[in-house]
């Protein structure tokens, strides 16, 4: 919902979004919603539309429509839902946004709330949401990237063990055994 950035929606607090929406037991789906526009929003949409013949208003009036139109979306029937949407998207977003993080930075060790604060989620919020995705949590995710990677070191770049652990982030050899090391090459013995 780019087109909403700095709405109303984003910056309202979470217990005011909980109370105007109803929404703190509810699940939040991901998907599209169809439903009939009143005249009241169909006129805002036509306004909207016919600024694209007028760009010096457009810069100033497209906000303040947009903002209206938000507003009657979010007070009409079906405004949770909109409400939920943009919820979900954010979320969304920011899980790709802490995956794509990790898999460029999974030689670097990192705090679990920074993850979170930076994709605006509490630790509790980003740890169930990426194992929705990926089935595991942020550290258990960079744990087997950094296993996947050093594997590849070894088989590919012969690098042993302690040169390989240290290459994907390990701060000793010891600490990359620990880590189960052994339980995951013992399944690929025979490529070693």
């Amino acid at each position: 919902m780019t087109i909403f950035a700095g709405s109303p929606i984003e910056t309202m607090d979470s217990s005011s979004r909980i109370r105007l929406f109803n929404i703190n037991n509810k699940k939040l789906y991901l998907g599209a919603f169809v439903g009939k526009a009143d005249e009241e929003l169909l006129d805002l949409f036509i306004r909207l539309l016919k600024l694209n013949d007028r760009p010096k208003d457009a810069y100033f009036l497209g906000e303040l429509i947009k903002r209206e139109m938000i507003y009657q979306i979010l007070t009409g029937e079906y405004g949770y839902l909109f409400f939920q949407q943009a919820i979900v998207e954010k979320q969304a977003d920011g899980i790709g946004k802490a995956i794509e993080w990790i898999k460029k930075n999974y030689t670097s060790a990192f705090a679990m709330e920074e993850l979170g604060k930076s994709n605006n989620m509490s630790v509790s919020s980003l740890h169930h949401k990426f194992k929705e995705v990926t089935n595991m949590g942020p550290l258990q995710y960079q744990k087997e990237l950094r296993l996947r990677e050093a594997r590849r070191f070894m088989l590919r770049e012969s690098l042993d063990i302690t040169s390989a652990a240290m290459a994907v982030g390990y701060e000793s050899s010891s600490q990359f055994s620990r880590e189960n090391i052994s339980g995951f090459f013992e399944s690929h013995h025979l490529e070693i």
